[in-house]
């Protein structure tokens, strides 16, 4: 069959058009891709020096470093909020997770209430992944106090961590909405067990080694009469 008239440049035409507009929205997809991608790292540094300043009792540099970790989390959800593709890809998400993890450790050590998700300005998956591993962060802060002696807050540290094992044990949905939570869910399930563990043999030493002084203290007495 014979090309109708004009048919082969109207195709060409419409070829170009479609490349121009594939081109304008790749290109802006890059630019956010790119903007996203500093913003996180910068969100993930932000979160990751927080966490190191509670561990070394600065808490009040903790709580400024995660202001403004707060600051480039919204600063990235603009950016990034009509570039849904790139918002979900992974990185940006990673971000937010770190993020809620600074703030839920500043919040456990302190003592003081939790951020909620609407407080903090994520989703569920990012809020869910940060509590995981905000809760095995509590490990670190646990060993330290039984260095300094202090099971009472040993105790209450290892119920927060079993309390939000507890929750997250309950999200059975797939991997693709929560990013990965059945695996952070298994690893602070190891951890608590493990820091259980510690924490038992600590508490068993620490009895051990009292009643060995009411047994010396008790010889003494014995000793003068």
């Amino acid at each position: 069959m014979d090309e109708l008239p004009g048919h082969r440049d109207e195709s060409i035409v419409g070829l170009g058009r479609e490349a121009d507009l594939a081109r304008d929205r790749l290109a802006r997809s890059h630019r956010a891709r790119e903007t996203g991608l500093r913003l996180s790292r910068d969100l993930t540094r932000r979160s990751s020096e927080s966490i190191r300043a509670i561990h070394r009792g600065e808490l009040d540099r903790a709580e400024s470093l995660i202001a403004q970790a707060r600051d480039l989390a919204d600063e990235m959800t603009s950016a990034l909020k009509d570039s849904p593709a790139v918002m979900y890809a992974g990185f940006a998400e990673d971000g937010l997770k770190e993020y809620v993890e600074a703030a839920a450790v500043l919040a456990f050590v302190r003592g003081g209430p939790l951020p909620t998700s609407d407080e903090l300005g994520v989703g569920p998956a990012a809020y869910l992944g940060g509590l995981a591993e905000a809760a095995s962060e509590m490990r670190r802060r646990i060993l330290d106090l039984l260095r300094r002696d202090e099971v009472k807050g040993c105790e209450d540290l290892l119920g927060l961590m079993d309390e939000v094992y507890s929750v997250l044990v309950t999200m059975d949905f797939p991997d693709g909405l929560t990013r990965g939570l059945r695996h952070k869910t298994d690893a602070l399930r190891a951890v608590l067990e493990r820091t259980r563990g510690d924490l038992t043999v600590a508490s068993r030493q620490r009895r051990l080694e009292h009643r060995m002084i009411s047994l010396e203290d008790a010889l003494r007495e014995s000793t003068k009469e």
